[in-house]
């Protein structure tokens, strides 16, 4: 397996394998994969765009994950923003890289894949904080929950309800850049 930075290019080209990945990991039906191909491809052309992509020997996406700098005038940066106080808006959304999607095939979890491409995407982010939204889930089992809460993730929001999805989410954040990781502190983000 390989971790690969991608391009706006390399995503649009493989946009068919990222659909199919988001699905198998989100457990999303076909009619909402489809209206999230739209949303994927325009994604690319935001500002501070990040990509990267673990891929096998024979070249098949086994996960991804991008993001890009979040501003007024973007859904998901719009619905966190509103339900954030005013002194949480200026600490966390001033100047902030959003994680927008980060997945594994389920096949393929469990292998470290997720923390690398973590790892790389947030190495190569723009901004002052990140954020990221995850489906709520028991934290001891979910290996989302357990992969934000080794990379420093916090809370920011909990049992939040994004609009045209029935399930309950977690809103986490943590400052940027990560620590590199040293010798003296291995397992660290």
């Amino acid at each position: 397996m390989r971790l690969v930075r991608w391009t706006p290019e390399d995503l649009v080209r493989r946009l068919d394998d990222v659909v199919a990945v988001y699905g198998e990991a989100m457990g999303y039906r076909a009619d909402l994969l489809q209206a999230r191909r739209g949303y994927i491809a325009t994604h690319v052309r935001r500002p501070g765009f990040r990509a990267v992509a673990s891929l096998s020997s024979e070249g098949h996406l086994a996960g991804f994950g991008y993001g890009y700098l979040g501003t007024s005038g973007q859904w998901w940066h719009d619905q966190v923003q509103r339900a954030l106080d005013p002194a949480a808006r200026q600490r966390w959304l001033t100047d902030c890289f959003e994680v927008v999607e980060l997945h594994v095939r389920p096949a393929a979890q469990g292998h470290g894949l997720g923390a690398g491409q973590l790892r790389a995407l947030l190495g190569m982010a723009e901004g002052s904080t990140t954020l990221l939204s995850t489906p709520e889930a028991d934290e001891q089992k979910s290996r989302a929950w357990r992969l934000y809460r080794r990379f420093g993730f916090v809370d920011l929001l909990r049992h939040f309800h994004f609009p045209g999805d029935e399930r309950p989410f977690g809103v986490l954040g943590r400052d940027l850049p990560l620590e590199a990781p040293t010798a003296d502190r291995p397992g660290q983000p």
